[in-house]
This record gives structure tokens, sequence and C-alpha cells, in this order.
């Protein structure tokens, strides 16, 4: 039932605008255009968004660190226990 929903609401969605409008052509000058403003604008915003990926991966790999030494000692108290155990079953 939801998927036919979302289908007629896509269906709905185009039909609404299927740009059947007014048919105007473009008085858009074409020395106002710049593709190269357009590209730097889009090179701008890849630039920010690796920023923002590698410093998240930054701190994913700072806390994983952090996990990983806890864990480490974690082992090494338990290996200590282990020992002492092994001691107690000794005597």
């Amino acid at each position: 039932m939801k998927k036919l929903f979302a289908i007629l609401a896509v269906a709905a969605t185009l039909t609404a605008c299927n740009g059947s409008g007014d048919d105007k052509t473009s008085t858009t000058d074409s020395t106002k255009m710049n593709p190269v403003t357009d590209a730097s604008k889009v090179a701008d915003t890849a630039k920010k968004m690796m920023d923002s990926a590698s410093k998240m991966m930054d701190k994913m790999h700072d806390t994983t660190s952090k996990m990983m030494d806890k864990a480490a000692d974690k082992m090494k108290d338990a290996s200590k226990m282990v020992d002492k155990a092994k001691e107690a079953v000794k005597h």
C-alpha cells in the first residue's frame, strides 16, 4: 500500500509539473551565462565536501584508536586475572 501511495504521489507530481504551461523562448543573454564560474562553484562545493569528509574520517580514526587502546588494556587486565587464577589453582 505504501508503494502505491508513493507511485501515485510521483505520478501526481509529474503530471502537475509536466511543463505544458507557457512555451516562452529563452530570453537569457548567452553572454550572461558563464559556465566557468558555475564550474568553479561546483569545484568549491566539492572541495568543501571533501574537507568535511576528511575531518569526519580523522575524527572516526581517533575514536577508533582510543577504543582499540581501551580494548588492549582490558585484554591485559584479563590476562593478569587468568595468571592469578592459574596461580590460585596450583596451590
